[in-house]
């Protein structure tokens, strides 16, 4: 089992905490089930509203312009045609639901292989706790810059209640805040930085592990 390293708000290593093994990735490539969970993640969040008029909804009259023959001119039947000027739109969109579903056992192995990933690159950093004395971004931006994340696009997670951190990170760029039940395969992708509370990770494991 691999072992991660705690460290305390004063970048001091207070422990180490062991990972499960099913985040190992053991030489295997899991990129074709997290590409797939990402497209799932992003199609479920499409709007699909986009929506244009076919012959039938468009303004105009259903005479026959003229007649079929011996006019000298090519035959029509309706001005709403989709070859005419303001006629309708022929096979054009139509408001629909992009998204679909993957088998739950296909998104734990993507989100497990996600977290593995994280660990072997080493972006996978446990801290003791966010408890601050003060929830201020200048306080919270020096704890970063001490674990050697800050500037870096950074995913932060603790347990539910996140407001707190949510308001001492929201003035710092790139940084997003996540309660470890709301962590997903694209922000876990997205972040070069991983940064989880001891609380957190052990839910962590015990939800994806």
């Amino acid at each position: 089992m691999a072992s991660l390293p705690i460290y305390s708000t004063e970048n001091k290593q207070v422990g180490a905490v062991e990972v499960s093994d099913h985040f190992s990735l053991e030489g295997k490539d899991f990129s074709s089930v997290v590409h797939q969970a990402i497209v799932m993640q992003r199609a479920s969040v499409r709007q699909g509203t986009a929506s244009t008029r076919g012959r039938g909804e468009v303004s105009g009259s259903g005479k026959k312009p003229w007649k079929q023959k011996h006019t000298g001119r090519a035959r029509s039947g309706s001005v709403r045609s989709p070859i005419w000027r303001h006629g309708g739109i022929a096979f054009g969109p139509k408001p629909r639901t992009y998204g679909f579903h993957m088998p739950r056992k296909m998104y734990r192995l993507a989100m497990r292989a996600a977290l593995g990933s994280k660990i072997e690159e080493g972006s996978f950093i446990v801290i003791e706790n966010f408890d601050f004395h003060e929830n201020k971004t200048k306080l919270l931006g020096s704890i970063l810059s001490g674990l050697g994340v800050f500037g870096k696009t950074i995913l932060l997670s603790d347990g539910n209640n996140v407001d707190d951190l949510n308001r001492a990170g929201r003035n710092i760029r790139n940084l997003k805040v996540l309660s470890w039940n709301n962590l997903n395969i694209y922000d876990l992708m997205w972040c070069e930085k991983l940064v989880v509370s001891q609380s957190a990770l052990e839910k962590i494991k015990e939800m994806w592990g």
